[in-house]
């Protein structure tokens, strides 16, 4: 079976080798086997579970409560149901985020459409002019 060092994993998934120390100094990363001398030995799976942390990170998910899934992961099937709820919960979390990254996409794409008109005519002064207002929503 094939492994990888903390450096190739890194490269993999653009991350630093001081990232993926502080994620084992958190207790993320128990299934990491070591050799004799303590280097660290990445399997295929390995980095498979790290990308799921990765993912995990990138919804804002805090590191203890990655930890926690990580062991509900240990823990075998008594846990899916556990598992199941926190990626509802974090589905949801997103689906909010989404929602707020619309509302901010709206706005700039008619800040563009402003400043594309302005450009245009050459001066501001064509919507003071024409009175377009920024739509206010909230």
């Amino acid at each position: 079976m094939k492994t990888y060092s903390i450096s190739e994993v890194a490269k993999e998934l653009n991350l630093t080798v001081y990232t993926l120390r502080y994620y084992d100094k958190e207790g993320l990363m128990p299934f990491v086997e070591r050799s004799a001398s303590g280097t660290r030995l990445f399997k295929e799976s390995d980095i498979e579970a790290l990308k799921i942390i990765e993912c995990l990170k990138s919804t804002g998910m805090p590191i203890k409560e990655i930890k926690t899934f990580i062991d509900w992961c240990s823990d075998g099937d008594s846990t899916l149901q556990q598992r199941y709820d926190m990626f509802m919960e974090r589905k949801a979390c997103v689906e909010a985020q989404m929602e707020e990254l619309k509302k901010t996409m709206e706005l700039i794409e008619h800040k563009c459409l402003y400043y594309q008109t302005a450009l245009e005519a050459g001066t501001e002064e064509i919507h003071k002019k024409n009175k377009i207002e920024i739509p206010i929503t909230d």
